[in-house]
């Protein structure tokens, strides 16, 4: 398959996870905090370089592929690289932004609004501490919904569908950057040899 359809596949699984995540909210209530990115600060977010591969895309499409693999090169810091803060004193206060939002991985999306199976099989939501202590009411309503069978996406089951994409690719679970990184790689390796995208003479 090549990088486009791959890309395109991704792009096509998240537009219909983004759908199933926006009517759980409307059902629950539940949302993140205006302007926190504070998950995004944790230094041991894990991903696999697929998720990350319609990021690495955009960014050889725009003549940015190159810079920002030396930039992940250098990089000494674990925190996401895609993750901006506003400034030092917010980042200290839990405040920033993605950079590269309509971009971002799936483990970006589920988490906050996507489920994981216990050992009984029962449903329990993957969410932040910030979400279960100021929502609290509303999250342990949609506990008790996920119990009744209030549809959930799992993240198991979206990594499975992401891996039947590219099964090396999707399966390869790693630090954020280093996945980032791979999908960089993987972008400029498929265009090493062969020509580039139409309309697009000197991206990389």
């Amino acid at each position: 398959m090549s990088i486009i359809k791959k890309v395109r596949a991704v792009d096509v699984l998240y537009a219909g996870l983004d759908k199933e995540i926006a009517s759980f909210q409307e059902e629950t209530s539940l949302h993140c905090k205006a302007g926190c990115g504070k998950c995004c600060t944790h230094a041991e977010v894990d991903a696999s370089p697929l998720e990350f591969l319609p990021w690495a895309y955009h960014l050889f499409l725009n003549g940015l592929a190159s810079k920002t693999l030396d930039d992940l090169t250098l990089k000494s810091s674990a925190i996401c690289h895609i993750y901006q803060p506003l400034s030092l004193v917010d980042k200290d206060n839990g405040k920033g932004k993605c950079s590269d939002y309509v971009y971002r991985g799936l483990i970006c999306r589920l988490f906050g609004y996507g489920a994981n199976r216990n050992k009984f099989g029962e449903m329990r939501l993957a969410t932040c501490k910030i979400i279960k202590e100021e929502q609290a009411a509303n999250f342990e309503e949609a506990q008790i919904a996920l119990s009744k069978g209030l549809y959930v996406p799992v993240f198991t089951d979206y990594y499975m569908k992401l891996s039947q994409i590219d099964f090396h690719l999707g399966n390869q679970i790693v630090p954020i950057n280093t996945a980032l990184k791979l999908a960089i790689e993987e972008v400029l390796q498929y265009y090493a040899y062969r020509p580039f995208p139409r309309g697009f003479k000197n991206c990389a």
